[in-house]
């Protein structure tokens, strides 16, 4: 485990514990018989708690529903390829009691759940027997760092006895073969050990099986050299395939890392350093320049610059003011912050996205899925086909058995399916990390396989395209005012509204830098504006629908016509009875929103704008963009029109607001804006965290980078393969060629997957 850990997962014997830490991304839920998760019970304490809770006649009914299953978790050490996730799963399935076992590669973890007569110890122990380390708080002490020779002693002694075996051979040639055998044996004992765990555990087809029937005929044949070359050459493979694994992980540990484990909590008493876990909603706590944010918050502190890069991928410091909300693990720049936390322990911004990165490796890409399938029964054939090999010719031709066995050998070894397997979980997990660096999070490997298939995006517009905060375009004043008597006059008038059109008045004022207008006996007239008096004068600031006709001249008229028919939200300024201003106001169009929709052009990707605001405003913001338009959808509209556009496109749609929602799930890839609802991020697959439009079109470079990626990986995997088919039935290499082809394979296409971790955006 890296890092310091203050929590424990699973702790076996009479307790659990239920705390959270940045490495418990998922949480643990509610186990039968655990203390309640805001106060953790002390070992020995849960019996009494349990009895507390039932009575003495047992649980209550609407309690034991709860109490039928448990779900548990446990860092797995040991796990070198997605192949090692795959036989954990199968030694847990096969226990009884055990109702679902998932192992999340990238991160390390298994969660279990259990029925209530199962036991978690059993889980453990057969965690073990497949010969892998199931790891809790006191099994995990902080990594002490080791000699590097220290950890390839085993490559390290074979080695050394293969050479001492080819220099005793030159002088004595018996000798040099009896070293050469102990050399084989030395190597093939672990290698046969694990293989008989999981051939007990459920996994009889393993590699380790093929390495340990190949050495052992090589053996009888009297092969020593080659079978101890073989097992040399499959021990480098497996460090390769363990160094690339911890490569992929760096990111997931480097994003664990961004929380700190200690927190500056502010009392009545004063400052008191405590620990992050025990952080609640409503706290407040302090954050000096160049610590991290241990908690999402929302700053009290005037004005201050953070760096959000590792969270957001924006590069650059941006300002925050008092009252916004900011993720945990952004970096405090300049200046002393205090915050007031807003997220539960184990629930903050870091947390959901290690969360959501285990529910996207749980939810493969259906290639991944086609590949896992045809690998159960791709190795159980080539050991057939080897069997075949090594009895047809000499039985049904009388050849030479030595030679059809040794050949059944190599053949046995080119039956690793290991280079297959990887070759599609390698290259998604390397890009879901770079999709991660570059602030946009894909919910799994279906996602991101769909996503590089999108010929049509569909945008919401406001809050998408459009900042979602209308601002003063144009402004009519007519006499006898002045401009800056009718802003002072606005502003006076919706001074301490929370009316997105009256803060945009307000900002208007005080950017031309206008104190408001004093004006008296204000109140809000329902669904009309508001009105008040200012120099004994009755002023009133609503629609122009809501002024009576004789109010407008002729020409205020036409200019109001000409103003709406350019999509503009309007608002009069009248004194008395006579119209002085008219407000013409616009939500933007983001900074990016060309950029964004010119780099989707120039993938072929068509935009289209579904909207529920008025034609005109639609109207004018599709023209700006230059893209297509549905105006006026209510969202039963928008979710109608999404499933139109997709039975003849394959469409994603791009959203923020709960309305959003239904279309999101039904198009093919649904996508959030990073400052969207909670709901419109649920059913979204894919969420845009620094709420760049030009990301989209990165995530769907990416998508296709990975596409090409996985078919390069699947061309080496059974490309190679097939090239030393031939020639290892033909005679032409022998076995250390074919576990050399084997290994070579895997390292390639686990080299290959991760060139996708350098990935950047356009």
């Amino acid at each position: 485990m890296t890092g310091k850990s203050h929590h424990q997962e699973i702790t076996m014997g009479h307790c659990c514990h239920h705390h959270h830490s940045k490495e418990n991304a998922a949480g643990h839920r509610h186990d039968a018989g655990c203390a309640p998760r805001s106060e953790p019970a002390p070992c020995g304490a849960v019996p009494a708690a349990a009895e507390t809770a039932q009575g003495p006649d047992g649980p209550p009914p609407d309690e034991e529903d709860d109490r039928r299953e448990s779900t548990h978790h446990w860092r797995i050490g040991g796990m070198d390829c997605p192949s090692c996730a795959a036989k954990i799963e199968t030694a847990v399935r096969r226990l009884p009691g055990v109702l679902s076992a998932e192992v999340r590669f990238a991160t390390e973890r298994l969660q279990v759940r259990l029925a209530p007569e199962a036991a978690p110890a059993t889980v453990e122990q057969a965690i073990t027997a497949a010969g892998f380390t199931p790891l809790t708080e006191s099994k995990a002490p902080l990594p002490t760092p080791t000699p590097w020779w220290r950890s390839q002693l085993d490559i390290l002694t074979l080695l050394a006895l293969m050479l001492a075996a080819a220099l005793a051979g030159l002088l004595a040639p018996a000798l040099g073969q009896a070293l050469f055998t102990l050399a084989t044996l030395w190597g093939l004992v672990p290698i046969a050990r694990q293989a008989w765990r999981l051939a007990r555990s459920g996994s009889p087809f393993s590699i380790e099986t093929l390495m340990t029937v190949a050495a052992t005929g090589a053996l009888f044949l009297g092969e020593t050299a080659e079978a101890a070359m073989v097992l040399l050459l499959f021990m480098v493979g497996e460090k390769l395939e363990s160094l690339a694994a911890s490569r992929a992980r760096k990111g997931v540990k480097a994003l664990m890392a961004l929380v700190p484990e200690q927190a500056r909590r502010l009392t009545a008493d004063g400052p008191v350093e405590v620990d992050a876990a025990e952080l609640a909603p409503g706290d407040r706590i302090e954050v000096h320049p160049g610590g991290r944010l241990p908690a999402d918050g929302q700053l009290l502190t005037p004005l201050a610059a953070f760096d959000e890069s590792a969270v957001t991928g924006e590069s650059l410091p941006v300002e925050r003011r008092r009252g916004e909300r900011l993720a945990a693990g952004s970096l405090v720049v300049d200046v002393p912050v205090q915050l007031q936390v807003t997220s539960a322990p184990g629930h903050n911004t870091v947390d959901r996205i290690l969360h959501l990165m285990e529910q996207a490796e749980a939810n493969r890409a259906p290639i991944a899925r086609f590949i896992e399938r045809f690998s159960r029964w791709y190795t159980p054939a080539m050991m057939l086909a080897a069997l075949l090999v090594m009895l047809l010719p000499p039985l049904a031709f009388g050849a030479d058995w030595q030679t059809w066995i040794y050949r059944g050998l190599a053949l046995l070894l080119i039956g690793c399916p290991c280079a297959l397997v990887i070759s599609t979980p390698a290259a998604v997990a390397s890009a879901l990390a770079a999709a991660t660096r570059l602030g946009v999070l894909i919910k799994g490997g279906a996602a991101l396989e769909q996503l590089g298939r999108v010929d049509t995006l569909a945008f919401d517009k406001t809050g998408t395209l459009t900042l979602g905060r209308p601002a003063l375009s144009e402004l009519k004043v007519y006499p006898p005012a002045d401009r800056s008597q009718v802003l002072a006059l606005a502003a006076g008038l919706e001074a301490g509204s929370h009316h997105p059109l009256a803060k945009a008045l307000v900002a208007a004022a005080e950017a031309e830098e206008l104190a408001p207008a004093l004006v008296d006996d204000k109140r809000t007239l329902a669904g009309a504006g508001i009105q008040g008096r200012w120099q004994e004068q009755r002023v009133r600031l609503c629609s122009p629908t809501r002024l009576p006709d004789a109010w407008l001249t002729p020409a205020q008229r036409r200019e109001l016509e000409s103003l709406r028919a350019g999509g503009h939200t309007l608002v009069a300024l009248a004194l008395e009875q006579k119209v002085l201003a008219l407000f013409a106001l616009n939500d933007r169009l983001r900074d990016d929103a060309e950029d964004g929709i010119a780099a989707l052009r120039a993938l072929n990707v068509d935009c289209l704008m579904l909207t529920g605001d008025h034609e005109q405003a639609a109207a004018r913001i599709a023209g700006e963009l230059g893209i297509g338009y549905r105006a006026g959808l209510k969202p039963e509209d928008k979710l109608a029109e999404v499933e139109r556009l997709g039975r003849t496109r394959s469409l994603a749609m791009v959203g923020d607001g709960i309305n959003d929602a239904p279309a999101l799930r039904r198009a093919s890839v649904g996508i959030a804006m990073g400052q969207g609802t909670d709901v419109a991020l649920d059913s979204a697959d894919v969420a845009l965290g620094h709420n760049r439009l030009t990301g989209l079109a990165d995530a769907i470079r990416l998508s296709r980078a990975t596409h090409a990626n996985i078919r390069q990986n699947v061309t080496l995997a059974l490309g190679l393969k097939a090239i030393f088919l031939v020639t290892s039935l033909t005679g032409l290499t022998g076995l250390w060629l074919a576990v050399l082809a084997d290994t070579g394979a895997t390292a390639l296409v686990t080299l290959n997957a991760l060139r996708l971790l350098r990935f950047r955006g356009g």
